[in-house]
């Protein structure tokens, strides 16, 4: 079968793989749609920085069809269609038998497809503990909600507490998780939503799923914020930062509320300074990283009862460098799903 396979540290290919066969208490899902995240780049340029092995085939956004399961697995049905929840955990610390694999404190973040062989192919083997259903939704659509719908739906978890009926929530980044994260605001809250991205067509796309405010991202950012929100010590309930550039966390900082939450989400290696006189006073500020199983479940149920939709550029695998180049020259609008 064909795979896109990290080789090595920049170094990717498609290239021909034996089809993997299941073992005990595992599944054979072929492939029905696979997201290109672009936390992918980031693992491509320097997995040895993040603890991550090579060779792996990549895509930790995976949905698709049980083909075959392997000896001891039960609870599934071949021919059900399912989405992989992509963390690996121990399975066996507190955070762990709590379901919160995402917090699991024996092993470092990572799993199916980011360090363990994901769903960039046309098959890929996970333990079956991993698989949500999917009922009648569509893999392509499924895909991307294991992380693009789940890593902003576990943030606004998170924030919960601000997300009030009449309250604020800024939305930095409209890509694949940020355009995701307005419809869940939407479609769960009650609450004024401001956009905001350096692009114009991510702008339109956040007032057309549910923003009110779309603002563009530039020095005078803030102060545009605090037009809406007020002056200090009010501001922004929430902030949901899904770049997490220095430009972005300190747009964060200077608009959250006395007592508002800031979530940072992206990865692009911000710091935001935590202490008298630098953030507003009772502020939280939380790292998400990505969710738990049964928030995905809730996600999927979400999608299949039309609440949320992922807006997606389908690619065939033959075509995989052309969506990552793409994603590389931020010209995706949602998000990238690849369908063998």
């Amino acid at each position: 079968m064909r795979a896109y396979r990290l080789i090595a540290p920049s170094t990717v290919a498609l290239v021909d793989v034996p089809k993997p066969e299941p073992g005990p208490g595992e599944a054979l899902i072929r492939v029905g749609g696979a997201g290109v995240c672009h936390s992918d780049l980031h693992v491509i340029d320097a997995p040895d920085a993040l603890g991550i092995r090579t060779p792996f085939t990549l895509g930790h956004e995976t949905a698709g069809w049980i083909e075959a399961l392997g000896p001891g697995t039960d609870g599934f049905e071949r021919g059900a269609a399912v989405a992989v929840y992509g963390i690996v955990s121990c399975g066996v610390c507190s955070a762990c038998l709590a379901g919160r694999d995402n917090e699991c404190r024996r092993v470092p973040p990572g799993g199916i497809g980011l360090g363990r062989d994901g769903g960039m192919a046309e098959h890929v083997v996970v333990p079956a503990r991993q698989l949500v259903p999917i009922g009648d939704l569509d893999p392509v659509q499924a895909a991307p909600l294991t992380d693009a719908g789940l890593t902003p739906y576990h943030a606004i978890e998170v924030t919960r507490r601000g997300l009030r009926p009449g309250a604020t929530c800024v939305v930095i980044g409209v890509g694949g998780l940020g355009h995701m994260a307005v419809q869940i605001l939407a479609a769960t809250t009650a609450v004024r939503i401001i956009a905001v991205d350096v692009r114009e067509d991510a702008l339109r796309l956040a007032l057309a799923v549910g923003a009110e405010h779309a603002i563009p991202s530039n020095a005078d950012t803030a102060a545009a914020i605090r037009e809406i929100v007020g002056p200090p010590p009010g501001g922004a309930d929430v902030v949901l930062d899904f770049v997490g550039a220095q430009a972005t966390v300190d747009i964060a900082g200077a608009v959250v509320t006395a007592g508002g939450d800031v979530a940072i989400v992206g990865l692009a290696g911000g710091a935001l300074p935590v202490g008298y006189g630098t953030i507003a006073m009772e502020a939280r500020v939380s790292v998400p990283f990505w969710g738990t199983r049964a928030e995905l479940a809730e996600v999927v149920a979400l999608a299949r009862a039309g609440r949320i939709r992922a807006h997606v550029e389908r690619f065939a695998l033959a075509d995989v460098e052309r969506a990552y180049a793409s994603l590389r020259r931020a010209e995706l609008e949602g998000r990238a799903v690849v369908v063998p």
